[in-house]
């Protein structure tokens, strides 16, 4: 894809139009761009390969969590994927109905609740752990060892910098109330 902007005499981003069937799109940001483009086509890969194994991505993740956690807490699931309680609970609802998982009181605190896999859940491992190697090295392909490292740490930077932002404007919203 073509990017959509060009830099200025003065070194400046300066944004470009260009036209698709619905018309022309003048595209600000690149930055962020690149990153619901790059958003955008992880998502679908992922959805593409997790099929083979009958899950959605967010599926697949949680279950790759449960496999190296062991029994976790539902609210420990929402916050590891940043997943309000609601959404993490039809996921793992959906999990439990497809008998990958199972919910049980935690014996330490009858209050909450434990996820854990299950046999049949455990069988999957194997696959889906192939599934998202593959998705890794398309991620990674052609980068060297060195360009991981940056791209990794880079896009470490990007969310630590968005969730930093977006924990200031919910703390900016509850001042406004």
């Amino acid at each position: 894809m073509p990017h959509r902007h060009r830099t200025s005499e003065e070194g400046t981003v300066v944004p470009q139009e260009s036209s698709t069937p619905a018309g022309p799109v003048v595209e600000f940001g690149p930055l962020s761009a690149a990153v619901l483009r790059l958003a955008r086509a992880h998502r679908a890969l992922a959805s593409q390969l997790m099929r083979e194994v009958g899950l959605r991505p967010e599926q697949g993740a949680l279950m790759m969590h449960l496999w190296t956690a062991g029994p976790v807490r539902q609210t420990h699931l929402a916050a590891r994927f940043g997943k309000d309680s609601a959404a993490t609970s039809r996921t793992v609802q959906r999990l439990e109905a497809a008998g990958y998982v199972r919910r049980r009181t935690d014996p330490t605190d009858r209050r909450a609740t434990l996820v854990e896999p299950t046999a049949a859940g455990d069988a999957l491992r194997a696959h889906v752990e192939r599934l998202w190697t593959r998705l890794e090295d398309a991620v990674a392909r052609g980068l060297g060892e060195h360009e991981r490292e940056v791209a990794q740490d880079l896009l470490d930077r990007l969310g630590d910098a968005l969730l930093e932002q977006l924990d200031a404007e919910a703390a900016r919203s509850l001042e406004e109330i």
